[in-house]
């Protein structure tokens, strides 16, 4: 038995199904079984529960061979967080895992470090140490940013204003990948046991700034009038506003601040090497398939 937490999210929805159709028997672990409907049309089973709940944890993991951990805290409905979901919750997999005998696969993040500017990528990293030193049988997949994420972003601000924004300057280069071809990589580690131990990274073939990203949602969706930048003095006074009333927003304008800065960038070359058989999927392709 394989078990999904995040199995109804940008990642899980993709991944679920490959491991169906390889017989696998995979029940996911959610806090709305409604949303997994699709998915359990297909052959999945889906278990209510929250990872931030040890006890609901356990239940559901009871009897696994594997655990996936595809959850993320960075947004989301229930006042979630990298601190609640990402930390805690994987802690309350990882112990589950160890009682269930069971190995586990960490979704991370390309860059997780304990240093870095943005709070999901501290926690990914806290959760990889954890992970390392449970004692399990473990695989960590890192990668970098999902295309459709953050045309989900881009698209709701279209919608709502006919415009689509960008935040700070954006021409800082980014790396962004397709969940499809991350959610192969992820089901390729979770039936290849010889897999265990390794930190498998990956990436789109490609990097981008948000501006360019910006332009070719407008060349896809028809839509082209002026994009709309939010300022960094604007960011900066976003997440110093709402901090405390709004967590949420406030963690985003910081990770905002930071990707328009940093380094994001990403030499895909290597991992694409060792996996030339899984797909590899270049962003105009993943938006069409997106928007469609």
């Amino acid at each position: 038995m394989i078990v999904v937490a995040g199995g109804t999210g940008t990642l899980g929805t993709r991944l679920v199904p490959l491991l169906t159709d390889r017989g696998a028997n995979v029940h996911i672990l959610t806090r709305d079984p409604d949303r997994a409907a699709p998915l359990s049309a297909i052959g999945a089973h889906a278990v209510r529960g929250d990872v931030r709940n040890p006890a609901s944890v356990a239940a559901a993991v009871e009897g696994a061979d594997l655990v996936i951990s595809a959850v993320h805290g960075f947004s989301g409905p229930g006042r979630v967080s990298p601190a609640s979901v990402d930390q805690a919750g994987n802690a309350n997999l990882i112990t589950a895992a160890v009682h269930a005998g069971a190995a586990f696969l960490l979704l991370s993040v390309v860059g997780a470090s304990p240093s870095h500017p943005i709070g999901l990528f501290r926690a990914k990293y806290d959760a990889e140490q954890m992970l390392r030193a449970s004692g399990l049988d473990w695989t960590v997949v890192r990668s970098t940013a999902f295309v459709e994420t953050w045309a989900v972003i881009m698209s709701e601000t279209l919608q709502r204003s006919g415009k689509i924004m960008v935040f700070g300057r954006g021409n800082n280069p980014v790396n962004f990948v397709s969940a499809t071809d991350v959610a192969a990589l992820v089901a390729r580690a979770a039936l290849d046991s010889g897999l265990r131990g390794q930190v498998l990274e990956i990436g789109g073939p490609a990097n981008a700034t948000f501006n360019q990203f910006a332009v070719l949602m407008q060349d896809l969706t028809g839509c082209h009038r002026k994009v709309q930048h939010i300022p960094r003095a604007a960011l900066r006074a976003m997440a110093w506003l709402t901090a405390g009333a709004k967590p949420d927003l406030a963690r985003q304008a910081r990770a905002a601040l930071a990707m328009d800065a940093i380094d994001m960038t990403f030499d895909a070359a290597g991992a694409r090497r060792a996996f030339a058989d899984l797909p590899n999927t270049d962003m105009t392709s993943a938006l069409k398939e997106f928007l469609t």
